[in-house]
């Protein structure tokens, strides 16, 4: 099972600090597993999604990048190094735990008719 990461950190909420407006200080994450090596019945790759928000400390500013030079990346790192490597770490693999179910469930609902 191949998996591949993909980060959406499109979604900030800003505020003014001191003299800088737009200082991000909260990012809504998702954080999506694909793998492209087991199709569901349509043919689509299996995939699954952690998502929440993080807080981000902005008590020092000395490294800040205006708004209009932000990019996804930037922010990326800064939710990863705020979550930490074990919370991401953990994460994936909670997605690769709900990935391998899809593939191969170990339970099934069934109803009565």
């Amino acid at each position: 099972m191949a998996i591949s990461y993909t980060w959406n950190v499109n979604t900030c909420d800003t505020k003014t600090v001191g003299s800088k407006s737009n200082v991000v200080h909260t990012v809504h994450w998702r954080l999506t597993g694909t793998d492209d090596s087991n199709n569901d019945a349509d043919g689509n790759p299996q995939a699954a999604q952690v998502y929440g928000s993080q807080a981000l400390d902005t008590s020092d500013l000395s490294s800040f990048i205006l708004w209009s030079n932000l990019t996804a990346s930037d922010v990326q790192g800064w939710v990863e190094a705020a979550l930490g490597a074990d919370k991401v770490t953990a994460m994936k693999a909670s997605i690769d735990a709900s990935i391998a179910e899809k593939v191969s469930p170990t339970s099934v609902t069934k109803v009565l008719s």
